[in-house]
């Protein structure tokens, strides 16, 4: 089934997963899988570390995790530190172990670094990769990333909206935003990108808080913002159980808003755990 299909009917529904450094982690990620399967999800991803230091992980997950559920999986790939030929030979092993679809991002700067360097004989942008796996890699579907609070490194937000006009045009199936806070953001990026003529699915990337610190951590990183009224509740009390309480059911309250007003379908980045996103879903989705 093509990604486009997955998100026709509003239900679509996929999860994130990062490759630990462990064996042992890779264990529990897999326990993790088989909780999250239970919601019957159309795919899982799966990232890999800066620079494609954990690519040969990745691959290992992603065929662990087809072999025990059954599941479509999806790659992240990213023009950093690789040339297009060890591009390609990374699709190839990708198609050779049953991956169905790649995340088609540029990628961040390595660690240490501020701006984003195109490797001697690779790719600059994620519409340059997205272009490459659609001309010779066409058995595989490709999601790009959106940002509703416009990328970090854009000028603004109608650069932004080019950018990603641009991976649309090249090929991309569906649209994967980062993570959000306020519904309304998302809203009027879905408006901004109809009216630059955008058309494919755009589904909404949603990441439950846990614990305020971390979430503060990752939205600085990405320039996501977070209700203050939202801070002020996770505030009130740093026991671990209250915060987990507060973040679950600001997500509920945001996915069933997201669904009630017609989105696609939703992504949730996981973090390899799976109680918080189960809560959130067993209002919405059938356990099977």
């Amino acid at each position: 089934m093509g990604l486009r299909d997955y998100f026709s009917s509003g239900r679509g529904l996929s999860f994130e997963l990062f490759p630990p450094k462990s064996d042992e982690g890779v264990e529990q990620l897999l326990v993790t899988v088989g909780e999250l399967a239970e919601f019957s999800p159309d795919f899982f991803t799966c990232t890999y570390g800066a620079g494609g230091s954990t690519r040969g992980r990745t691959l290992e997950i992603l065929e662990r995790v087809k072999k025990q559920t059954s599941i479509p999986v999806a790659s992240h790939l990213t023009c950093v530190g690789s040339t297009v030929d060890e591009l390609r030979d990374y699709l190839r092993a990708a198609i050779a172990i049953g991956t169905d679809y790649i995340v088609a991002l540029r990628g961040d700067p390595p660690k240490g670094e501020t701006v984003f360097q195109q490797t001697e004989g690779g790719l600059c942008y994620a519409n340059e990769l997205v272009s490459l796996i659609r001309s010779e890699f066409s058995q595989l579907g490709i999601a790009v990333a959106g940002y509703p609070e416009v990328h970090q490194e854009a000028p603004n937000a109608e650069v932004d909206l080019d950018n990603l006009k641009r991976k649309v045009d090249a090929g991309a199936d569906i649209i994967v935003t980062q993570l959000f806070y306020n519904n309304v953001d998302y809203f009027r990026f879905v408006d901004k990108c109809k009216a630059k003529g955008i058309e494919i699915p755009i589904v909404p990337g949603i990441l439950p808080v846990t614990n305020l610190a971390q979430i503060q951590r990752i939205a600085s990183l990405c320039k996501a913002s977070l209700p203050d009224s939202f801070v002020s509740r996770l505030q009130h009390n740093a026991d671990p159980s209250w915060q987990f309480q507060v973040g679950v059911e600001f997500a509920q309250a945001q996915v069933d808003d997201l669904l009630k007003r017609g989105v696609p379908g939703v992504h949730f980045y996981v973090l390899n755990k799976s109680q918080a996103t189960s809560e959130v879903l067993k209002a919405h989705w059938t356990v099977a």
